[in-house]
């Protein structure tokens, strides 16, 4: 860069081509170079937190559900993780690989959705429409399961609400075949496309000192060289029965530099480890029930006695999302804050993107995978003094900033 050339401010968003979901980026320039920049998420505040607060534990689990219509399977079992540590339900071990199929699942489908999502980035269109036509084998495969496409509905407090029968293990086995064929396809065309590998390759680097300083999780962290998965770390459902390692950039490119081509590396390798991931879960699968308790009244009556906090913790797609939740002899929650892997990684845009140049803020935006949906807090704080803004107070809010644009 020059320091003949005057900086100038680009403001990107709220609604732009580098992200599906609105946030405000305001870049300052040299030339074509970004010199320093800041982001305002907040855009799609859905008082979810709120919601729940006043709905009991069993109704909270379809709420969480609708936090993110990618990952609702993560925020859901994180939620319920939460709660069974405090009411002490103990989870039936078949429940705990169904658990763990739909999560493998949720995890392949949302990493070729973003897989589509960065290739149309880079303007390779024909390789979104390939990623996106695959995707929708996993999407077909839980239909079957939960009867759902999204919302799933199938994590419920105490196990889950369907079983995985013995007739649907043929049509499971066909879907994971066709994806182990299809990923060597993916593999090449994402990783030794001699475009995709020049836009990616040293774009967008955090180094494993930066991502660890930043707090980063999942992909993007492992990306960096951070061997960190809950799945792991501390392992949760049918995970610790489970033959897997951690995946890392350097088992596919022999290195690891950090950068966009890497956060393409782990995404699709995690897709093959899923597919394993579900065929042990179905050649092992114990028999038994998937519900603690099948009378909803009792899991309520539980619940209702419960007394004490905990954190609910999974590796969601996008990495750790977890749940804390207070009960206090309630119906309700006494508390519940829900912290989205998002949140962790979005602060990683401010390293990732400095020096970099204009034409790459989009696939340097995606390469987090951020989901704004799931991240999105509103904290009012003035004077001092800090204020909780209802449904009302929002709707009040929306139709005074309207009057006042329209001049009324």
């Amino acid at each position: 860069m020059s320091d003949s050339k005057p900086s100038y401010n680009i403001p990107l968003g709220p609604i732009h081509p580098a992200l599906k979901e609105p946030i405000l980026f305001t870049f300052k320039i040299n030339g074509e170079v970004v010199e320093d920049l800041d982001f305002a998420p907040g855009k799609v505040h859905r008082g979810i937190e709120w919601m729940g607060m006043r709905r009991n534990p069993v109704q909270i689990a379809h709420l969480c559900d609708r936090i993110c219509g990618i990952c609702g399977v993560s925020h859901t079992m994180a939620f319920c993780r939460a709660i069974e540590q405090i009411a002490e339900i103990e989870v039936p071990e078949r429940a705990h690989y169904v658990r763990t199929i739909v999560a493998e699942l949720e995890r392949i489908q949302s990493h070729l959705l973003w897989a589509g999502v960065a290739a149309h980035e880079l303007g390779f269109d024909t390789l979104f429409h390939l990623a996106w036509r695959v995707r929708e084998d996993a999407m077909d495969l839980l239909e079957l399961i939960t009867g759902n496409r999204v919302n799933y509905g199938i994590i419920q407090v105490g196990g889950v609400r369907r079983d995985v029968t013995v007739d649907q293990f043929p049509k499971i086995n066909e879907t994971l075949a066709a994806y182990e064929d299809v990923a060597g396809k993916l593999l090449k065309l994402f990783l030794e496309d001699a475009s995709i590998r020049v836009r990616c390759r040293d774009t967008g680097v955090m180094t494993r000192q930066q991502a660890l300083e930043l707090c980063t999780v999942g992909p993007t962290s492992r990306a960096s060289g951070l061997e960190m998965d809950v799945r792991l770390d501390a392992p949760y459902a049918a995970y610790g029965d489970l033959d897997f390692t951690m995946v890392l950039p350097d088992q596919y490119a022999g290195e690891i530099r950090g950068d966009v081509y890497d956060r393409i590396i782990v995404r699709l390798l995690e897709v093959v480890q899923s597919i394993s991931i579900i065929r042990q879960c179905i050649d092992n699968m114990p028999p038994g029930e998937v519900m603690w308790e099948t009378k909803y009244a009792k899991i309520l009556a539980t619940c209702k006695k419960a007394e004490g906090e905990a954190f609910g913790r999974v590796e969601a797609p996008r990495g750790e999302c977890f749940h804390y939740v207070r009960m206090n002899k309630s119906e309700k929650p006494e508390a519940w804050k829900v912290k989205a892997s998002t949140y962790s990684n979005q602060m990683s845009w401010l390293t990732m993107l400095k020096n970099e140049q204009i034409a790459d803020i989009p696939i340097i935006v995606a390469s987090i995978d951020p989901c704004m949906s799931c991240t999105d807090r509103v904290a009012v704080v003035k004077d001092g003094t800090s204020a909780i803004l209802t449904k009302q107070d929002l709707h009040r809010l929306s139709v005074e900033k309207t009057r006042r644009i329209q001049g009324c």
